[in-house]
């Protein structure tokens, strides 16, 4: 069995990432890509999914092709499932990373329609994209990597429906890798915290003092800064590599310590900016 190497070169499973143009997708493409993966990106952004994967593929030393795709459509993940298998012959692993955080309002603010869209994009895309992948990864004995949030498991307020949606995939992922494991298939869940996302930014930048919310969110961690792209790539790559052969079932944070003690994290009175408290 081979042995996972941060930033390995041999790294040569074949995944399919959905949402993976922009954001953790796209750290994740890049990571895997650069430890030698053959990658299918499915998002709707043609754009940015297009110029995404002919830049990784001219850095190598891996592969990255685009697929276009709406994950609310069974249709469309099947046929990125079907170019998968024609351009590759088989299936590793499955990275369920698309979805959607809506504006943050109380209940009342929420239509009934408004939720079922919200629940289809981000947790039945996951059982869609499962379903269609498994028969192929139970072939190579692949895993699959369900992109949750910290806050499925404590909340976030105004953000109901959303938490309900990344509440559900922590359930999904347990009892998913119960009954593939009797397939060699491992299921994890990866549950960020606070990343530093282009949408991130655009959201501080809306802010009336952008530094001082910017201090503010970098608090909630005990790190003292939010995750990078890059962190959420490995994170991931470790969880699809031989490495991780058993693990399975794992909910894994990737937070700085943001759910660690009460309150605000930024240790008091220290002049963080990297340095120690």
């Amino acid at each position: 069995m081979g042995k996972y190497r941060p930033g390995m070169t041999d790294f040569d499973k074949v995944t399919i990432i959905t949402g993976g143009s922009r954001g953790i997708g796209a750290g994740c493409a890049r990571s895997f890509v650069r430890a030698g993966a053959s990658v299918v990106i499915a998002a709707r952004g043609q754009q940015e999914g297009e110029a995404l994967a002919q830049e990784l593929s001219a850095l190598g030393p891996g592969t990255c092709h685009y697929e276009p795709c709406d994950v609310t459509r069974e249709h469309d993940l099947k046929r990125v499932v079907d170019r998968t298998l024609e351009l590759h012959g088989r299936l590793d692993c499955l990275i369920n990373n698309a979805g959607w955080h809506p504006d943050k309002r109380p209940i009342d603010g929420f239509s009934v329609e408004e939720f079922e869209q919200l629940l289809r994009l981000n947790l039945v895309s996951y059982f869609v994209a499962a379903k269609l992948a498994l028969p192929h990864l139970r072939k190579t004995k692949g895993s699959i990597i369900n992109m949750g949030s910290l806050v499925g498991s404590f909340g976030q307020e105004w953000s109901c429906t959303y938490v309900a949606t990344k509440g559900a995939i922590a359930g999904f992922t347990k009892a998913l890798a119960i009954d593939e494991a009797r397939h060699g298939v491992r299921v994890n869940a990866v549950l960020p915290g606070t990343i530093a996302t282009p949408s991130a930014e655009r959201f501080i930048a809306t802010n009336p003092d952008p530094e001082g919310y910017r201090a503010y969110l970098h608090s909630w961690q005990w790190m003292g800064r939010p995750g990078t792209l890059e962190e959420a790539g490995q994170t991931c790559l470790f969880l699809a590599s031989d490495g991780a052969s058993f693990v399975t079932g794992m909910l894994l944070n990737l937070s700085g310590g943001a759910e660690l003690a009460y309150g605000v994290k930024k240790p008091r009175f220290a002049e963080w900016e990297g340095k120690p408290a």
